[in-house]
């Protein structure tokens, strides 16, 4: 069995109930369900939550809400991986199920496309990978970075780099925040993601938006108006 699960607590801080804001027309986590189901690579969808609310909308739009997440896995600590390996260990144990792979979608991913969600799956069944997430490169050249010291000056992050010419510096890549395919056994046994056993499905920058405030809300609303006026699909 494949299961999609899409992490959805209610408590968002930054922006409230972003999980189901309405997004160019519809609920934001509706985007990440209908990836799913389009995709045809799940057995089973779920959303983790914490809040009747957001189970009603999930619920409205595909997706199965088997249980409720419990307090202590719904507070502003609580990683993503615990979140999915709770909900692993109960499919497992409720369903009797045997998963093979098990997919993290975060519910704030309109841009998430249901190739890259197989193009991983792929990826993932065909080496030793423990994970599969999508990534792109930094906008700018991170070599380049620097900071401003107590004394209001500026220090470079890495000064080694500063007479090596751009494109002899390597690519640095950055999690796109969409899907994260997990083998179930890493997932349970809390294996750090971001390491050399997983891999990446590289997505082009313009569809890449972190959302987590009102300016990364406007700029992503931006680029969906973009996508709806060209040749670019989108919801």
């Amino acid at each position: 069995m494949k299961v999609a699960v899409i992490p959805a607590r209610g408590g968002s801080k930054r922006i409230p109930r972003k999980n189901i804001r309405d997004f160019a027309g519809k609920p934001i986590i509706a985007y990440s369900i209908d990836c799913a189901i389009q995709s045809g690579l799940f057995d089973r969808i779920i959303v983790s939550t914490d809040d009747e609310e957001i189970a009603d909308v999930a619920r409205d739009f595909g997706a199965e809400v088997p249980f409720l997440r419990p307090p202590d896995l719904a507070d502003d600590f609580t990683g993503t991986t615990a979140v999915i390996a709770h909900a692993v260990a109960w499919i497992k144990r409720e369903w009797s199920a045997d998963i093979s792979a098990a997919c993290c979608i975060y519910p704030t991913a309109p841009f998430i496309s249901a190739d890259d969600l197989e193009e991983g799956l792929v990826l993932l069944e065909s080496g030793n990978w423990q994970y599969v997430f999508s990534a792109t490169r930094f906008e700018s050249q991170i070599f380049r970075s620097f900071r401003k010291n107590a004394n209001g000056g500026l220090e470079m992050f890495f000064p080694d780099q500063f007479d090596v010419r751009s494109q002899d510096l390597p690519d640095a890549l950055h999690d796109c925040g969409q899907f994260y395919w997990g083998r179930p056994d890493a997932w349970l046994s809390n294996i750090r993601i971001f390491d050399k056993h997983s891999s990446i499905v590289t997505i082009h920058r313009w569809r890449v938006q972190d959302i987590d405030s009102e300016e990364d809300w406007i700029r992503a609303e931006c680029i969906a108006a973009f996508m709806n006026t060209s040749e670019h699909s989108f919801g």
